[in-house]
């Protein structure tokens, strides 16, 4: 993220939190960064979306290791959640099967859109897509790549046998 970004503060704030889960009115935000939220982030939910590309404000957040878990436009609060350290995998032939939820929590955590994630793989993002929706899941060839880019990228998943 650029130092000169208007929501290094929050990343700064967010960062400095030890709390799993934070909720701040957007006034509060407001005075965090010392500046005025985009009249988008009072009437668009996509403003609130948690994409890495394209959206400073997420890119602040994402890196400082949360979410968005919910907002509400009405009473202008957004709660903030650092996702879970450890997703329940099935294992075979040890071998991660690597499903929807896993799939997008890793990419998640990486804080990638699923165009970035498709690029750090060698795939289509609408391949990543696909795997996110449960169209297709990916190959064991695939599923191995998945597993040396979880472990590199300090994924915290737990097997079940």
């Amino acid at each position: 993220m650029k130092g000169g970004s208007k929501y290094q503060p929050l990343l700064e704030y967010l960062q400095k939190n030890n709390s799993s889960e934070i909720s701040l009115t957007f006034t509060e935000i407001e005075k965090l960064i010392n500046n005025t939220l985009p009249d988008s982030a009072r009437k668009e939910r996509r403003w609130w979306g948690n994409r890495s590309t394209g959206s400073p404000q997420a890119s602040a957040w994402m890196k400082a290791g949360y979410v968005v878990k919910d907002f509400d436009l009405d009473t202008e609060t957004v709660t903030f959640r650092k996702p879970t350290g450890g997703y329940k995998v099935q294992t075979a032939t040890n071998t991660i099967n690597w499903n929807s939820k896993t799939i997008k929590a890793l990419r998640l955590q990486m804080g990638l859109s699923q165009k970035e994630f498709a690029e750090e793989l060698g795939v289509r993002q609408q391949t990543v897509s696909e795997w996110e929706t449960s169209v297709y899941e990916p190959t064991r060839a695939t599923s191995k790549l998945l597993s040396m880019v979880a472990e590199k990228a300090g994924f915290k998943y737990k097997t079940e046998e």
